[in-house]
């Protein structure tokens, strides 16, 4: 959080499952401020491990990490 108010990126990938809170977590709370990035959720599991989670959140999409490409951040981001 401290990262991305400091450096203001136009996207973030962000990691599902964190140490502390979860990717849904801070998805919510990056969506919540002011001129928020644009979010992509990563994981080495399936959206569909994560049920409606993925579908419910703020982030732009959904890539699993084994297909994780610059064409693939593209299709959502664009």
């Amino acid at each position: 959080m401290q990262a991305v108010a400091a450096l203001r990126p136009a996207i973030v990938l962000l990691d599902i499952q964190l140490p502390d809170l979860d990717g849904f977590e801070v998805a919510r709370q990056l969506a919540s401020g002011t001129e928020p990035p644009k979010i992509v959720l990563i994981s080495t599991r399936r959206a569909a491990a994560y049920g409606g989670r993925v579908e419910a959140s703020p982030a732009r999409g959904f890539i699993a990490k084994t297909s994780l490409s610059g064409a693939a951040l593209s299709a959502l981001v664009a």
